[in-house]
């Protein structure tokens, strides 16, 4: 690991044993980007990467100098309007109406170890010697307008965390108006396009495509990071796949509005660009301020998708998600919400409880309709205080109670809603965000508390604090049911509501260090109506999300692998749930239906009074399951197989530190008839160890399992034998295999 100023050549290197990152002071005193990609050997000179030449018709900022045009070069922070026509990473306007800005080469330093982002969630290192910080110092003279660009490079994996800090050192006020995290300038377009989209109850399904001349984006304008794009994309060579091949990622650290894109030009170059949407945006700078950009985290990998997304899931489960929880397995939770909804009483909740734990789950969660007057979505949120017609002890006394049986009590919140009919909305109806004079909309019959002002953050804070000190509480769910809409703020002026949107998750933001920081001990995770907040960002706060609404196993399936391309599995929420399934009404196997959970936190979301003996048996078994192997399936090597968007079957496979024990996971949606032989290569085998298959006692290496592949053919290949059970839709099955003597 290292960073490398050549003065002669004025090329700086970012390097370690995996990537390079080159950039170049260019012959204007703007910053050029030349490379990144694989580790390539240093030298004095790079500025031979830069490739320029004359073009007809490019604008020139020197007379007679047809080679040097902006149009055509790479930069590290591009401005439009001086012969460059792509979109830019920076949009300042100024006093006279201009947003015309030239930011040149200032100095630069670097720093051991790695700074955090002040009020902002980023990966982070427990130690200097793990990262090198490189900050390129750039200024506008006429302005006064400097800009500090961070690059962090770790000493382990190959990626490199990027963003920009703004100081207004001029005599005016400036407005930033676009203010990107990361711009990755790339010489060729000869790649597909991987975005991760859907809606509410189908999340981070995967799309692809090929790129082409013009811009193609994912983004969200909805207040938070969405259910229908997520802050992620990836650029994959065309034959590239999950095992072979280059793909590189990008990914924003952000909750609320971003925007990913990529542009290609009439040359087949494409640039990237990554951070908050510059669309209703706008924040002012006063003299002597700043503003600090949101994280980009960009990997790059010449093993397939898997290299990539092993990349982020490395440094995303242990230099992003931070606390007691991080590397701890978690625990195996019920949740009363599909069991019961609003419909539940403080001993109803109990016999939920006591089955669970007779069937060895370590902690019962209350999910929506315990405060207030919240006995269905029309009241009581806001009023954070436990309704003592349902719940007679409290929250405290509930809480002693499930701990009384031997397991940990969790609760649900929605901090950041209110009801109209509610307490703290008749105190405070300015703390809506609302737009003066227009009609405003609804979402569950509820609106959006402005967390861009801190007395609404303090409030709920001290309400939320004061429930958590008095009863004892081990886990919080943290959801979020609607996206903003008429976002103003009545507490700024109106030159500063372009700021309202990025003010709110930098409230959000607040009340979760808060909380984290008094109750260190708390598992939280963060829900936004299942997966509409599933970003980098809330994984810094809370190390798992509930990935979707949606509990099928079936959808589940897409969803945790589309996942999977950015977040590692134990930040995944995913439960067992009742059948007929309430989102999709498909019945599905029991065994399925845990089989695609185990590869998750794991849960039960169902009351399982109502299942039979021989389904308690099976929940008993699946329980102790995931205790044993839960250290492995949560924090192993995790890599896809075969993907669910492609085929009627899936297989995902988690392997071992020491490449010991793995365990995959075959899926397969429809059952057939009269088959055909199947099997799948397996990944990250050690290829001499030989492993012993829990299903049938084989032993096979490691080469023979990823050379000719796990066999999974079974009865649909051929006549169903006398007293061989027959398969089914949506079965599944997995594979635990063990390294034993040869």
């Amino acid at each position: 690991m290292g960073i490398l100023y050549h003065e002669s050549s004025k090329t700086f290197h970012l390097f370690n044993g995996e990537i390079s990152y080159l950039m170049i002071v260019l012959a204007n005193g703007q910053l050029g980007q030349l490379y990144f990609g694989r580790r390539i050997h240093d030298r004095e000179d790079f500025s031979d990467l830069l490739e320029i030449a004359p073009r007809a018709m490019a604008a020139c900022p020197t007379l007679g100098d047809k080679t040097f045009s902006l149009e055509h070069v790479k930069q590290e922070l591009p401005v439009y309007g001086t012969g460059d026509y792509r979109s830019p990473a920076v949009e300042v306007q100024q006093p006279n109406g201009s947003r015309l800005s030239d930011f040149r080469y200032q100095g630069y330093r670097i720093e051991a170890g790695k700074p955090g982002l002040s009020g902002l969630p980023a990966t982070y290192v427990e130690k200097e010697q793990e990262a090198d910080t490189l900050v390129v110092e750039l200024a506008d003279t006429v302005t006064g307008l400097k800009a500090e660009l961070y690059y962090t490079v770790f000493a382990q994996g190959s990626a490199v965390a990027r963003s920009v800090r703004y100081v207004n050192g001029g005599r005016e006020a400036v407005y930033l108006e676009r203010a990107m995290s990361l711009c990755l300038d790339l010489p060729d377009c000869d790649y597909d396009w991987v975005q991760l989209s859907g809606a509410w109850a189908r999340e981070r399904h995967v799309i692809a495509r090929r790129l082409a001349m013009g811009i193609q984006s994912v983004a969200s304008l909805r207040g938070n990071s969405s259910h229908q794009h997520n802050p992620f994309l990836a650029l994959k060579r065309p034959a590239t796949t999950e095992q072979q091949g280059e793909a590189i990622g990008v990914s924003l650290v952000y909750s609320g509005n971003f925007l990913m894109q990529a542009e290609v030009d009439a040359h087949n170059c494409t640039r990237v660009l990554a951070g908050i949407h510059p669309d209703t945006f706008c924040w002012k700078l006063e003299p002597g301020e700043s503003f600090q950009t949101p994280e980009a985290v960009i990997a790059y990998s010449c093993q397939g998708l898997n290299g990539m997304s092993q990349a982020f899931h490395r440094l995303y489960q242990k230099r992003l998600a931070r606390g007691y929880w991080r590397d701890r397995e978690r625990p195996i939770l019920i949740n009363n919400w599909e069991a019961t909804f609003f419909d539940f009483t403080e001993e109803a909740l109990l016999q939920i409880a006591r089955k669970a734990k007779e069937c060895g789950v370590e902690m019962f969660v209350l999910d929506d309709g315990w405060f207030g007057g919240r006995r269905h979505e029309m009241a009581g949120l806001g009023d954070w205080r436990a309704n003592k017609d349902v719940l007679p002890h409290g929250i405290a006394g509930l809480a002693e109670q499930i701990e009384e049986m031997g397991m940990k009590f969790g609760l649900w919140f929605e901090p950041e809603m209110v009801n109209i009919d509610s307490d703290l909305y008749r105190s405070h109806p300015d703390w809506l965000l609302e737009t003066p004079d227009r009609a405003r909309c609804h979402g569950r019959n509820q609106y959006v508390l402005d967390f861009s002002r801190p007395e609404v953050v303090d409030t709920i804070y001290g309400m939320m604090a004061a429930i958590l000190r008095e009863a004892k509480v081990s886990y919080i769910k943290w959801d979020m049911n609607r996206s903003i809409t008429e976002c103003y703020s009545k507490a700024l002026p109106a030159d500063r509501q372009g700021e309202v949107f990025h003010r709110y998750i930098l409230g959000v933001y607040e009340l979760y260090q808060r909380l984290t920081e008094e109750f260190p001990h708390v598992l939280f995770e963060s829900c936004a109506s299942g997966g509409g907040r599933f970003d980098p960002g809330m994984l810094y706060y809370a190390p798992q999300a509930w990935a979707s609404d949606n509990t099928d196993a079936v959808e589940r399936m897409k969803i945790q692998y589309g996942s999977s391309l950015c977040y590692p599995i134990s930040s995944i929420g995913s439960h067992v749930s009742v059948t007929p399934n309430h989102q999709v009404n498909r019945q599905t196997p029991l065994h399925t239906r845990a089989n695609v959970a185990y590869f998750g936190t794991f849960g039960y979301e169902l009351d399982l009074n109502k299942l039979s003996e021989e389904e308690i048996e099976a929940v008993k078994e699946q329980i102790s399951f995931m205790k044993e192997y839960r250290g492995l399936l949560q924090f192993g090597t995790f890599y896809r197989l075969k993907s669910p968007f492609e085929g009627n079957e899936m297989c995902w496979m988690v392997v071992s530190e020491d490449q010991r024990t793995a365990i995959v996971g075959w899926y397969r949606i429809l059952n057939q008839v009269n088959a055909h032989f199947t099997r799948i290569q397996l990944a990250g085998l050690a290829p001499d160890f030989c492993y012993q298959n829990s299903r049938d006692g084989s032993k096979h290496y490691g080469d023979e399992l990823m050379g000719f592949g796990l066999i999974t053919s079974d009865v649909t290949a051929g006549e169903i034998p006398p007293n061989v059970a027959h398969s089914c839709d949506f079965e599944s099955r997995l594979y635990v295999l063990k390294a034993v003597e040869g």
